[in-house]
């Protein structure tokens, strides 16, 4: 999970967009987010993912921003990094950069998919 500190060294790290996928609504969500980090110069994109209920909507509106940003220096989160796990490696996997063992094991090294129904349901969904 991210905080306000860390938000506010991202650009020192040398970071020029940052995709939040945890909705304001969160108990873990940073307030004032989107002025912390456009603060330091840096690019914000809010996708908010309802973890009940992942929509392939979101994940194109992260895709978007990924291929947008593809020479950048991202930083994804959440709250616990499952969204990102799952959203990234699905990208990473549909633009040809990992297989699907690879994209999977990315995930299940974080967290089981399997537990969560409507997570297992949305990657299948979004693997074709």
């Amino acid at each position: 999970m991210v905080g306000a500190g860390r938000l506010q060294g991202l650009a020192a790290e040398g970071y020029e967009l940052i995709i939040n996928l945890l909705p304001d609504s969160s108990e873990y969500a940073v307030p004032d987010e989107a002025t912390i980090v456009t603060g330091q110069g840096v690019g914000d994109y809010y996708v908010p993912v309802d973890f009940q209920a992942p929509a392939v909507a979101d994940y194109a509106a992260f895709c978007e921003a990924m291929d947008a940003a593809v020479e950048d220096k991202v930083h994804t989160h959440c709250a616990a990094n499952y969204r990102v796990s799952a959203f990234y490696s699905l990208y990473a996997q549909n633009r040809g950069l990992w297989g699907e063992d690879k994209a999977q094991a990315f995930i299940e090294d974080l967290w089981a998919p399997a537990e969560y129904p409507v997570w297992q349901n949305f990657i299948r969904t979004i693997r074709g």
